[in-house]
């Protein structure tokens, strides 16, 4: 579903990770935070399994991974680190169930995407699984059939929720320029065909038949139009590397109703300038491209530039709540 206009977003959200190892006190900040666009939460400080590959990994549908020295590689059974991450998810998802009784309205789930999956997980022989097309083919349709499974088990456990569908995809610019590198690291694998790539994003973007899919990318050279042709109905990117280059690209994403999450506040502890002065950038960005400032709330999330999993718990409670500030310095003063 590429259209927004059956679905309203909230102003603003989290991008997926916090600090910290305990699922219950993060899913209460995820949801303290954000009374209007909670979201699920990962914690990577909880080790293998909980961080965003073994977390995507142990969601995948007859394929299963373990830890190697060199990373996460597929093998023929769950073992103890598949295991892991299933026992992971399902505190995360029951913490969840516990903070959003009576919910209502959009929620947010997080998984990696089909071609930075590729790229990180192994074959059997070592290598990427990017330097086997037929793998990746194999890979993103367990992908979407797990994708399709844990948005089921979601939706029985918070069923007020409209459910947001984030594809986390922060090495996808790598996938299409062929600077992702092989095991040995002397070499690369070469550029994925953008037509392929597209096709296999607009696969698994469209096993949320419900509700709309965010991509997810806080790499420079985010590929809105790619993004949008796959059916993502919004692009979450870090707003600090665009430059005006990325104008006109954005300007066509808005105005063909594509939703921006903007990331303007940053993801490790910092001093945090007032909340106007956090989106005094997206409001320039809205002059420049001679869009309507009564648009900025319709068409722009709030969030951090990226996962907060490196910052103290801290500054991870204060930048969310900085988050909700922003956007409504952004509603309130649009010009």
């Amino acid at each position: 579903m590429s259209n927004n206009s059956q679905f309203s977003f909230g102003a603003a959200t989290g991008i997926g990770s916090l600090p910290g190892g305990d699922a219950r006190e993060a899913a209460r900040t995820a949801t303290g935070a954000f009374e209007d666009f909670p979201f699920l939460p990962e914690l990577p400080a909880r080790g293998p399994g909980a961080d965003m590959i073994g977390r995507t990994a142990g969601l995948l549908v007859e394929v299963y991974a373990r830890v190697e020295p060199s990373g996460w590689r597929i093998g023929d059974r769950p073992g103890r680190d598949t295991k892991r991450a299933w026992a992971w998810l399902g505190e995360d998802l029951d913490a969840l169930e516990e903070f959003t009784q009576g919910y209502e309205g959009p929620l947010k789930v997080q998984a990696v995407g089909p071609w930075t999956l590729a790229a990180s997980l192994e074959l059997r022989n070592g290598e990427s699984v990017l330097s086997d097309l037929g793998a990746g083919r194999d890979l993103a349709g367990s992908l979407a059939e797990g994708l399709r499974n844990h948005l089921a088990d979601v939706q029985r456990r918070v069923p007020g929720a409209q459910i947001v569908l984030q594809l986390d995809e922060p090495s996808l610019m790598a996938v299409l320029r062929g600077h992702v590198r092989s095991a040995s690291g002397y070499r690369t694998h070469r550029a994925v065909d953008r037509q392929l790539v597209e096709d296999t994003l607009r696969e698994v973007v469209g096993v949320h038949e419900n509700g709309p899919v965010v991509v997810h990318s806080c790499a420079p050279d985010v590929p809105f139009a790619l993004l949008r042709r796959a059916g993502a109905a919004a692009v979450s990117f870090d707003f600090s590397l665009l430059t005006e280059r990325d104008d006109d690209v954005i300007g066509e994403a808005v105005e063909a109703g594509t939703r921006l999450f903007a990331g303007v506040v940053p993801g490790t502890d910092t001093a945090l300038s007032d909340p106007a002065g956090s989106v005094m950038g997206v409001r320039t960005l809205w002059r420049r491209l001679g869009l309507r400032p009564g648009l900025l709330a319709e068409a722009v999330t709030i969030t951090p530039s990226c996962g907060l999993a490196g910052a103290s718990p801290e500054y991870a409670r204060h930048a969310l709540a900085h988050c909700v500030r922003a956007a409504r310095s952004l509603a309130d003063n649009p010009e």
